[in-house]
């Protein structure tokens, strides 16, 4: 359902926008779904605080809530200890019942009864219930229609807040605490929308630095405007495009913003100077810092233009609607700092103020500085190259020791009440994170098979020895304990079932005993040829899930038939494997736009040597970025895939207007290479240092975040701004002057 037809914006908050139709976990995922009922749901755990789920009032209470949670939009299932199908034999006779019914009527006795028997329950330990009996949870599962998730998400979610609300006012002795797909799809959601509360702050601290950087009210009035016009285009591009916004690609209005200021304060700073200490009067200084300017601004816009729609190269859908939004915002950015913006202070005043001789003072003041530093570089170009590039290579070498890991739950940091819903149920109850697996038996009713069994059996025991694994939910754990109720109870009968037909007549009873709505159609197949196996398991790393998951995979190769060869399938596991598919996908993506920008660098300076220079402080901010990082976290996320195509553009702002300035002032001017580097620094030093301030500023917010995506992309970001800031300022000028070395002081013609 696009967004033309919609006429307005639309959020998605689904967690399958972030797989591409194409992803072979998200096709292995559906398929699972397909065969067994579907994984979306809320899980609602209880913690009493006088931490004891088995009292009389607490088991009451607990049935309410069960009760209350069948009326949950589009609920199919809801499991509690209290409605457990427990099953029981007289003689010959096989009784299902749930655990604990009118609870209020039970005696202490009974009460202690139903406690013992949940505590020897695998099915319910360390899934429903955990082994002191102080933590409970109530799992709804909802079969989503699939046709909005923007309505129906947030109505499950309206819906099952006023049930907590509710009960909680009733039994205040209870903490609830939420998780689940539901409330992830929510987090996700609510936090696509709380992204553009940060736009509003942005936009407050960015013109508030372009009026203290430039001391010009009209100048911050301009930059304002062309970011509006710029974000106004990109939304009009959303609508036409039928996008629908999701986290990662909501914080394009906070990109657009940054990066558009920065191709403004350009042709600003240079206008105000020659205006204000050149002596040029106002169209002419308009018209000189347009000439000055044009081209560095293009040629950076062309760039940052590339590096965005390099994103499409990801494996990450929001991540090529970010790329794509944010490269035409920035394409209309340009045409509104080279157009609109010099008309607009064009028919401005320039107010230039009466005090003009301390104006100029500050202004020399200012320039003496830039010269002073530009001195210093040029008497030591040896020295800075080779300890530059020692520094560059050292923390290349700790970049590579970033490792990936995508944990979802971590996508939210701990002021999110998602979050720290869900490190409590982990630390207290059982893991959010799981793998399932179909395993199959090869024929139609082949799971009666006592040959399948005892194998599922063995796999089950192989999975509850692994160290991740906190619970595993096998059919084989109900054959055991059918078969046993139908022994009397007898405890040495609690194993697999000796042959084919009483497998299946014991299924056939037990089925026939359970409830609607708690029946085993999320375990068997409708043939009753497969069924599902679940490993939850500990909060592990995205590369200790996939390492289990493979050895999973390997010892059903290794201990079974090739029916019962099994993919292990999650959301977990695809949010694992995520960040490795877009690093994979984004490399070539990142080639091509490096040599892409080169290229266009080697023509628009009209220089072999130095476009290929160029890509040195083009690429070592973002190793120098990674490196930092490792010592910082250690530790990559999706988001922060794409952040070398996404800086490259901003890294070359610094590097093409640095170079464009170094060879204006050889070919026009006649300068040798140190007094070129000098005069790059006097010319264009403050609006390097300006736009960088204002950039950090504007990363610096998005930093904030509480969404780990958007922060660590931001973070790291911040980093790679303040690295190539000082690359350009160390590193280029002293290979500038040191490359130029072979070449006599020709003077260059002076002719663009």
């Amino acid at each position: 359902m696009g967004l033309a037809s919609q006429g307005k914006m639309q959020f998605d908050g689904d967690y399958h926008v972030f797989f591409s139709e194409s992803n072979p976990e998200l096709e292995a995922f559906d398929a699972l779904q397909d065969k067994y009922t579907k994984d979306d749901n809320i899980v609602l755990v209880l913690a009493p605080k006088d931490k004891n789920i088995f009292t009389r009032e607490n088991l009451i209470a607990i049935e309410e809530l069960t009760t209350e949670a069948w009326n949950t939009p589009y609920s199919s299932r809801v499991d509690a200890v209290t409605n457990f199908q427990h099953t029981s034999a007289e003689e010959d006779d096989l009784y299902v019942d749930d655990l604990s019914y009118e609870s209020g009527s039970k005696t202490d006795a009974e009460i202690l009864a139903i406690k013992e028997k949940a505590l020897k329950e695998p099915l319910l330990v360390d899934r429903i219930i955990n082994y002191e009996g102080s933590v409970t949870a109530i799992n709804i599962t909802v079969r989503l229609p699939g046709k909005d998730s923007a309505v129906e998400i947030p109505e499950v979610t309206a819906a099952t807040r006023k049930m907590v609300a509710d009960f909680q006012e009733k039994h205040p002795n209870f903490d609830v605490y939420t998780t689940g797909l539901v409330p992830l799809n929510t987090a996700f959601f609510e936090y696509s929308e709380k992204g553009f509360a940060l736009v509003g702050l942005m936009v407050l601290v960015v013109l508030l630095l372009t009026f203290l950087l430039t001391r010009n009210v009209f100048a911050m009035l301009a930059t304002m405007l062309v970011f509006m016009f710029s974000a106004m285009s990109a939304f009009g591009f959303i609508g036409l495009m039928g996008i629908k916004l999701t986290p990662p690609s909501s914080v394009f209005p906070t990109m657009i913003l940054t990066l558009a200021v920065a191709d403004s304060i350009h042709i600003l700073i240079t206008y105000l100077q020659k205006a204000r200490n050149e002596g040029y009067e106002k169209k002419d200084a308009i018209i000189e810092s347009i000439r000055l300017n044009f081209m560095p601004v293009f040629i950076t816009s062309i760039t940052t233009v590339i590096g965005f729609l390099t994103m499409n190269f990801g494996d990450v859908p929001p991540f090529w609607d970010l790329g794509n939004i944010v490269a035409f915002g920035m394409t209309m950015a340009f045409l509104y700092s080279t157009t609109f913006l010099p008309a607009f202070m064009a028919v401005l005043p320039l107010w230039k103020r009466k005090k003009s001789k301390d104006v100029t003072s500050d202004v020399i003041k200012e320039n003496s500085w830039y010269t002073r530093f530009g001195h210093w570089v040029v008497k030591q170009p040896v020295r800075l190259s080779v300890i530059s590039l020692v520094f560059i290579g050292v923390l290349t070498y700790l970049a590579t020791f970033n490792v990936f890991n995508d944990e979802f739950v971590e996508y939210f940091d701990t002021s999110v009440k998602f979050r720290q819903d869900s490190d409590f149920i982990n630390e207290n109850l059982t893991g959010f994170y799981n793998v399932e697996f179909s395993v199959g038996s090869g024929e139609s009713g082949g799971i009666n098979n006592p040959e399948y069994l005892q194998k599922l059996n063995a796999f089950e025991n192989w999975l509850n020895e692994q160290p991740e694994v906190i619970h595993t939910n096998a059919f084989s754990e109900v054959a055991r304990r059918v078969n046993r109720s139908m022994h009397g109870d007898n405890e040495s009968y609690y194993r697999i079932p000796d042959s084919r037909e009483e497998a299946a007549q014991y299924l056939l009873l037990y089925e026939l005993s359970l409830p609607f709505g708690l029946d085993l159609n999320n375990q068997i197949n409708v043939d009753k040829s497969e069924t599902r196996v679940t490993a939850t398991l500990e909060n592990t790393s995205s590369v200790e899930m996939i390492a289990f998951t493979e050895r999973a995979e390997n010892w059903l190769k290794e201990n079974t038939p090739e029916p019962m060869h099994a993919l292990g399938v999650s959301p977990t596991l695809m949010f694992s494997k995520l960040g490795f598919r877009q690093a994979d996908s984004m490399f070539n993506g990142n080639i091509v736009a490096l040599l892409l920008i080169s290229i266009i660098l080697m023509i628009a300076l009209r220089n072999f040597k130095l476009g290929l220079l160029s890509i040195i402080p083009n690429v070592a901010p973002v190793l120098v970025g990674f490196g930092l990082w490792w010592i910082y976290k250690g530790e990559i996320n999706t988001g922060m895939v794409i952040v070398f195509g996404m800086t490259l553009g901003i890294i070359v702002d610094d590097t093409v207007h640095f170079m464009s300035k170094f060879l204006r002032a050889r070919r026009e001017l006649g300068y040798d290479a140190k007094q070129a580097v000098i005069y790059a620094f006097e010319t264009v030093g403050k609006a390097l240092v300006t736009t960088t301030i204002i950039l950090v500023a504007g990363f610096a917010i998005l930093s904030t975040s509480p969404f780990a995506l958007n922060s660590y992309m931001a973070r790291i970001t911040l980093i790679i701004i303040i690295a190539a800031l000082v690359i350009d300022f160390i590193l280029l000028p002293s290979l500038l002057i040191l490359a130029s070395k072979k070449e006599s002081q020709i003077q260059l013609k002076a002719k663009n």
